[in-house]
Parts: C-alpha cells; sequence; structure tokens
C-alpha cells in the first residue's frame, strides 16, 4: 500500500450530510442539458450523468425540475408536477446509486425570469409585484395568495415525487433571481401583504416552500437551498441581505449552496457561468463569510476548474463541497484521475462556455468543444477497438488533427501526426494572445496529453506532400490543413495600410494610430483585435457586419466583451459592411439602409473577415490512398469546436 500523502486530503475526504454521505467533496451543480425530451428524464440524460458517476463525483444536482405549470422558462425543461416523472427519475437514482454517487435534483420555479414559450408565443409569468424583468423584456403577473399555495404545494409534491424515486435529496433554487430571490428582493417585491415588506414577511414564501419540501419527504433526506452571494446587479439582492435570509432560513435547510449573479439583468447573468475573463474559484470568499456565519455545510461553484483549486478553496475552510461543473463537462474523469495522482491527465476546462451553456441558449444538447463525446455519451460513450488496425498519416496538428490521431490511435491504429509548424495548436496559438483568452491555449495542452497517452507519432516542422504520403503509402490519411485568412479583393490604394487578424497577433506589422477593425465573422477575433490595439495605444473604430459585436458568441463570453470594449471607448458600428479604402479613409455600407459609413484619416484597416480553407492535397492525393478524410477548417472554415468534433467522427470512422 502506498504511504505517499494524496496531495487533496481535503477533496476527498466523505461528508456527511442528514442521512446521505457524499464520498468526496467534488459536485455537479444542477445544469441544464437539454437533453430531456417531453419534459422526462431519458435515455441521453441517464448516459449524461452515469459518465459523471462512473467517473468519481460526490454528488450530482440534477438540473431544474420544475415544481407548476407556470415554472416553464424554456420549452426542454424537466417537469416534476406529476407521477409520471418518477420512473425516469427512479432509473437515474438507481445509476448514480451504482458508481457511489448521491443525487440530489433542483425544485424551480423561475418566476418572472421567462426565456421562452413552448410554441413560439410569450409565456404569462408570475411573480410577486409586477416589476418588469430587464433581460427577456418580461413584464409580469403578480401573484394571488390561491398561486402562491398552488406553488408552494408544489415544491411539496415535486419533493415527494423525488423521495419516492429514490433521490438523496432536493435543492430549493433561490439563486439567480428566480422566484424565492424575487420574494426575497425589497426592489422587486413590493407586495404589502403577508409576502412583502419586512425581511420576515420576504422570507414567507421561502420558508413555506421548505417547510411543504420537509412536510411530503423523511427525516434523512436531504434539503437544500441554492442562493446568490449577491446578484451583481444595482436592483438585484446583495449578499448581505442574501446572507441574512440564510441565517433566518438555516433551521429548514441541511446545506447552503453558494453561487453569485442574476438571470435578470445581461450584466448579472454573466455570473450563472462566468467566462474565462473571470479568475478561478472567484466566489472562495464570499463562500468564507456564509460559512463563516452558518453551522450548515456550505457550497461554492464559479469557475473551479482543477482540483487542486477546490483543494485549496477547501483547506482554507471556505467552502465544505466545491461545484465543478464545467470541469466535469470537460471530463467526466476528473475525479478519479485527481484521486489517482493523474493530474496531468487531466483535460482541464478553459472556460469558453461555447458547447456547454452556449448549445443550452441554442436549445441544443449540451456537449464540450474539448470534448465531443460529452451529451453523446449514446452515440460516443464507448470508444470500439479497430476491427483492423491502419497506418494512418494525420496532417494537420491543430485541435481537429490532434484528436483524430488521439481516438485514432486509441482505438489501435497506427497513427503520425503530421505538423509544418515547430509547435501544434493552430489557430488556437492565435486565440489565446488576445486579451483575456490566454486560457484558450488549454486546448493545446490537453490535447497534447491526449496524444502522448495514445502513443501517437508526431512529426513536427515538416509539410506533407504528394511525394511524402506516395512513399509512406499509409491505409489512410486525415487531412487537417486548416484554413488561412479570407482576403477579398477591395478597392484599395496604399494611403491605408491592410493587414490581417493573423499578422497584427504575430506581431508582423505597426498599424499606426487610427484603426479600422472590420470584423465579418462577429465572433471573438474582432472585438479582441479592437482590445488589443486600444491597449497598445490605438484608437480603434471596430465595423461590425452583424447587429452587434460577438453576435456568434455565447452569451456570457459575449456580454462580457460588450463590457470591457465599451470601458476602453472603442467605438462600434453595426450593420457595416467593408467595402473598401483610399485617401486614408475606410468605407463600408450599412447592410440595411445601403447607406454609406465613412471614417476618414485612418491609417490602418485590420481584416478579421473569416477563413478559407486550404486543401489542396486532397486534389493531390487523389488515387495516391484507399481513404481520406477532411475535417475543421480543411473542410469548411467554422470553430475549434466542429473541429474537434470532425477529429472526433474521423479517428471512429477509420
Amino acid at each position: 500500500m502506498s504511504t505517499t500523502a494524496s496531495p487533496f486530503p481535503n477533496l476527498f475526504q466523505p461528508l456527511q450530510i442528514r442521512g446521505v454521505r457524499l464520498k468526496n467533496r467534488i459536485m455537479s451543480t444542477g445544469h441544464d442539458t437539454t437533453l430531456p425530451t417531453d419534459g422526462l428524464v431519458n435515455e441521453a440524460l441517464i448516459a449524461y450523468h452515469e459518465t459523471r458517476a462512473a467517473g468519481g463525483v460526490g454528488l450530482i444536482v440534477s438540473q431544474v425540475a420544475g415544481v407548476h405549470e407556470t415554472a416553464r422558462y424554456t420549452s426542454h425543461m424537466l417537469m416534476a408536477t406529476e407521477d409520471d416523472c418518477i420512473d425516469g427519475y427512479r432509473r437515474l437514482a438507481e445509476t448514480c446509486h451504482a458508481h457511489g454517487t448521491a443525487l440530489f435534483s433542483q425544485l424551480f420555479h423561475p418566476g418572472r425570469e421567462i426565456m421562452e414559450g413552448g410554441d413560439g408565443l410569450l409565456t404569462v409569468a408570475y411573480a410577486p409585484s409586477v416589476t418588469p424583468n430587464e433581460r427577456f423584456r418580461v413584464m409580469p403577473r403578480a401573484l394571488d395568495q390561491a398561486m402562491i399555495d398552488e406553488i408552494v404545494a408544489g415544491y411539496g409534491a415535486a419533493a415527494r415525487r423525488m423521495h419516492q424515486a429514490g433521490l438523496d435529496g432536493v435543492e430549493l433554487v433561490a439563486s439567480h433571481g428566480y422566484l424565492p430571490a424575487q420574494f426575497l428582493n425589497p426592489r422587486v417585491n413590493l407586495r404589502m401583504d403577508a409576502y412583502g415588506g419586512s425581511l420576515e414577511n420576504r422570507l414567507r414564501f421561502a420558508a413555506e416552500a421548505l417547510t411543504a419540501i420537509r412536510a411530503a419527504t423523511s427525516e434523512d433526506f436531504v434539503v437544500g437551498l441554492r442562493i446568490s452571494a449577491g446578484d451583481r446587479d444595482e436592483s438585484g439582492l446583495t449578499s448581505d441581505e442574501a446572507l441574512e435570509s440564510c441565517r433566518l432560513l438555516e433551521p429548514l435547510v441541511d446545506y447552503v449552496n453558494v453561487t453569485a449573479g442574476t438571470s435578470a439583468s445581461l450584466g448579472g447573468a454573466v455570473h450563472i457561468v462566468p467566462p474565462m475573463a473571470y479568475r478561478n474559484a472567484y466566489l472562495a470568499s464570499d463562500a468564507a463569510r456564509f460559512r463563516r456565519a452558518l453551522n450548515v455545510p456550505v457550497f461554492v461553484a464559479g469557475r473551479i476548474n482543477q482540483p487542486h483549486e477546490a483543494e485549496a478553496v477547501l483547506a482554507e475552510g471556505a467552502a465544505d463541497v466545491c461545484g465543478m461543473t464545467r470541469a466535469l463537462i470537460c471530463d467526466p474523469d476528473m475525479p478519479v484521475k485527481a484521486e489517482e495522482g493523474r493530474t496531468d491527465d487531466i483535460r482541464a476546462c478553459i472556460a469558453c462556455n461555447q458547447a456547454c451553456i452556449g448549445h443550452f441558449h441554442r436549445g441544443v444538447p449540451i456537449s464540450c468543444i474539448q470534448h465531443p463525446e460529452t451529451g453523446r455519451e449514446l452515440k460516443f460513450g464507448t470508444l470500439t477497438p479497430a476491427a483492423r488496425p491502419k497506418k494512418v498519416m494525420v496532417i494537420g496538428g491543430g485541435p481537429g488533427g490532434m484528436k483524430a490521431a488521439a481516438i485514432a490511435a486509441a482505438r489501435g491504429h497506427k497513427v503520425t501526426l503530421y505538423e509544418a509548424a515547430s509547435q501544434l495548436g493552430g489557430q488556437a496559438l492565435l486565440a489565446q494572445q488576445l486579451p483575456r483568452r490566454a486560457e484558450f491555449g488549454g486546448i493545446i495542452t490537453n490535447l497534447s496529453r491526449e496524444l502522448e497517452l495514445a502513443q501517437v507519432r508526431v512529426v513536427k516542422g515538416v509539410r506533407v506532400d504528394a511525394a511524402l504520403v506516395e512513399a509512406e503509402k499509409p491505409d489512410a490519411v486525415v487531412l487537417a490543413t486548416g484554413g488561412r485568412p479570407y482576403l477579398p479583393e477591395i478597392p484599395a490604394d496604399d494611403s491605408v495600410q491592410v493587414v490581417d487578424a493573423w499578422q497584427v497577433l504575430r506581431r508582423e506589422v505597426k498599424t499606426g494610430s487610427r484603426v479600422v477593425v472590420a470584423d465579418w465573422r462577429c465572433d471573438w477575433i474582432g472585438p479582441g483585435i479592437a482590445e488589443l490595439l486600444v491597449n497598445d495605444g490605438c484608437s480603434v473604430e471596430l465595423a461590425v457586419n452583424g447587429t452587434h459585436p460577438g453576435e456568434l458568441l455565447p452569451l456570457y463570453v459575449r456580454d462580457n466583451i460588450a463590457a470591457e470594449l465599451h470601458k476602453k471607448g472603442i467605438g462600434i458600428t453595426p450593420y457595416a459592411r467593408l467595402y473598401g479604402c483610399d485617401g486614408g479613409t475606410v468605407y463600408l455600407q450599412h447592410t440595411v439602409s445601403e447607406q454609406p459609413i465613412v471614417f476618414d484619416n485612418i491609417d490602418t484597416l485590420v481584416l478579421c473577415l473569416g477563413h478559407e480553407p486550404v486543401d489542396v492535397l486532397k486534389a493531390e492525393l487523389a488515387g495516391l490512398v484507399p481513404e481520406i478524410h477532411l475535417i475543421g477548417d480543411c473542410l469548411a472554415p467554422r470553430t475549434a469546436e466542429e473541429a474537434v468534433y470532425d477529429g472526433l467522427k474521423a479517428g471512429t470512422a477509420l
């Protein structure tokens, strides 16, 4: 038996909460997956959670379950309003328990925080008072006593169903400006009856709901409370108000789960799933304040991506359990790898938000740009050995090529990855150079480790041509040769320097003091280049061929970028199609009015106009190789997510 001290002595300590023993302090917090269908737990959701349970997580808190018909804040949420939900939850609980993982469910009512209706119509939203929601532009209807009673009863009935299904506990969602928080907030709750005015009255709704939950379950059943330690919004719940509420509700709960932010405003919502611009474990100090004031265990989430970060939070006494949801989306096996000391093998989340919360906001199932198997467990959850090992050449060492090589080799093929440059990573090497995007480079580190573990032979500094392929005689080739900046012909003279984003990032050009950034793609490149140049002392105008900067980005990433652009005084012109430049002037056209947009006295025009594929080898290899797969930007310029997913599919298909 090894006598080496664990690097995570606190993280893998069990914790007893009422009748439930958590085997470690790692939690997957409640998060929407868009996997359920018809409001019920299905095989896809069970497979998703089973993968994380098998990976060693101590506690899974399943996504929100509606407690009343008026709780439907999206068209694809779980509902716990009828007994037909029990069977699915029972199968989910049995699956998690088989791996020693405890299972709770969130019980939920959004109040005025309604994102969408089920059939395209606006839904009638209910709240304590007629106070509007800024983010979704919802004007709610004030709850009357009869409906309050219905909803409170709904919490109890939903808890009874979860208990009957064999779950270990439930969590009342009073975070992020949802209905219980709306009652708590004196700037939202303007009632003059027994549910408004004094703090005691404003607590009444949550207290009644918790009491109903406890009455409908058993003595060993866990009842928790999730709350924001401050909404980070001018009219939101403050940290002091939240803490005082927790003190008074403490006799009714077994733990408090601390987060931050509110769904009610764009700025507050960023904290629901904070992007990489936020430091790791940034809510630890908030949790510590709650833990000092309360006698029940305190859970915390908020960019806790690695086990050493969670260990530090626990060691300093800031919390008792750490929510590591995106870390588990990215690497479901993170807990067991950490416990076994294989920390170098952990695929670290980079908080890009693209395929996790980004997919939810688009109404499609959850995934991960680095681990596209997530959310696709039923199709890609088991890696099958190759029926006949092949000699495979993967040409191009960006994220797509790296993923294809790692998957193919893990299946038993003999794989060599060729990269023309001296470093692996492709465009990710450029992406990590943008302001507040350094963490994006983690995708290179993670995929490099996958290559090592799969024993892929890597050849760098070699540009593959048809002669090399003919000499190697592979059974299959995966072309992952990427893309290059798209540079259309535009009317121009020498009075304005015209460069592309790659040249700026590689510091190959000096831009001068006045710059226009033409952003066709509406992703992170244009705003990132603008911010980079302002940091260098330039005056920058960002001309966006869309309705706003970052139009294609995950919402919380987009809104964080918008905040930075505003703080730095970067001019933004939407609906702007590039035309050309001459005489020190850059000309654009409004994409709807077709009227001219003119910027005078410009030194440099930076083109962020997307990419075009580099696929010349495809034609050259025709007839030389039995099997050719095109992936990533070589197939069609998109994002790292599509490139890595293409790599997974190619590696699986070989």
